[in-house]
């Protein structure tokens, strides 16, 4: 312990205050202190240490995300871990590949080893399973989804709004065949994203019969050949709106490899690396998942700082980014 307060710049018993997670120490000081232990390999006996602790804490929190392969759940761990690591706390993360019964086995998993909060994206379409957690007093925040039938912390984005105004911009172009591909129309973000494209067929007084909704796509190599199969169609869309980035990625393989991406316009949910330098450049919705993980580790703390807090869903705004895909005008 001598070693990692002189590698710190601080004393021994500051130190076992940051150990055991004591007050009065500053978060920029506590960061300092898990590098030393970190770059010492000094193994802490957390166990033991969490029986000195007030309120027994593990400094742990659970993490789970939809799955690793999504560069959007990596930016969400690293917010979360942005916050969690300047706390000197450790975050350890469960990728769910979209699957309830592995959700449910981490979430039972993370309260054996009595971790001190979840922060979960659910898969799951009944999430009764954790009326029980939540009344033993597990600490729980929901991120990017929001949960239907229980009273929780969710930090998402407005995805309703967001796709109601981008499917307005294409309305606004003269586009009436526009293909919606989207994922399992279970997941919460996907519905409402489906959702708010109808919102705005709605409010411009266009039916909906034109318009094509593909649900069930998990991959940019079904989205790749479910376009495709629309695009070679005796009518095709004349417009795309992809429902999720891995999605929109399968829509511009199909596009390029048709020499279509000049004809179709294009709206991708998230924004994509490199979408700026494509002919044309891709147009999204652009969320900000590291701050949604800020967000939500935030509120986590709060939670486990002792303050009384009633359940409170948190947005966190979108950015609609023009580059040139979105304006394509429809034929006349």
């Amino acid at each position: 312990m001598k070693q990692v307060a002189a590698l710190a710049g601080v004393g021994a018993k500051t130190v076992s205050r940051v150990i055991n997670d004591e007050p009065r120490v500053a978060p920029e000081t506590a960061a300092r202190v898990w590098d030393a232990i970190r770059a010492l390999d000094y193994h802490v006996d957390m166990r033991a240490g969490s029986l000195r602790r007030a309120g027994g804490r593990t400094l742990t929190l659970g993490l789970l995300v939809s799955s690793v392969d999504n560069p959007f759940a990596g930016e969400v761990h690293r917010g979360v871990e942005d916050v969690a690591r300047a706390r000197g706390v450790a975050v350890l993360a469960v990728s769910l590949h979209e699957d309830p019964v592995r959700e449910k086995s981490a979430v039972e998993d993370f309260i054996r080893r009595r971790l001190d909060g979840i922060i979960l994206s659910t898969t799951s379409t009944d999430v009764s399973y954790l009326s029980t957690t939540l009344i033993r007093g597990m600490p729980m925040v929901f991120i990017d989804r929001r949960p239907l039938g229980l009273s929780v912390d969710a930090v998402t984005s407005d995805n309703r709004e967001a796709a109601a105004l981008a499917t307005r911009s294409l309305i606004a172009r003269g586009h009436r065949r526009i293909a919606f591909l989207g994922e399992r129309s279970t997941i919460r973000t996907s519905a409402e994203r489906h959702q708010g494209f109808l919102d705005a067929f709605g409010e411009a007084g266009v039916p909906t019969g034109e318009a094509t909704v593909i649900f069930g796509l998990s991959s940019a190599r079904e989205a790749q050949e479910a376009l495709g199969a629309l695009l070679d169609s005796d009518q095709p869309p004349t417009a795309v709106f992809g429902g999720q980035n891995l999605i929109t990625v399968g829509a511009l393989h199909a596009l390029h490899s048709r020499g279509m991406q000049h004809r179709i316009a294009l709206i991708g949910f998230d924004d994509l690396e490199l979408a700026d330098l494509l002919d044309p450049g891709v147009t999204v919705i652009r969320q900000d998942p590291r701050k949604l993980g800020r967000v939500a580790a935030e509120r986590m703390f709060s939670r486990l700082d002792g303050g009384v807090l009633a359940p409170e869903h948190i947005i966190v705004p979108t950015e609609f980014i023009e580059r040139g895909s979105g304006e394509i005008l429809a034929p006349r």
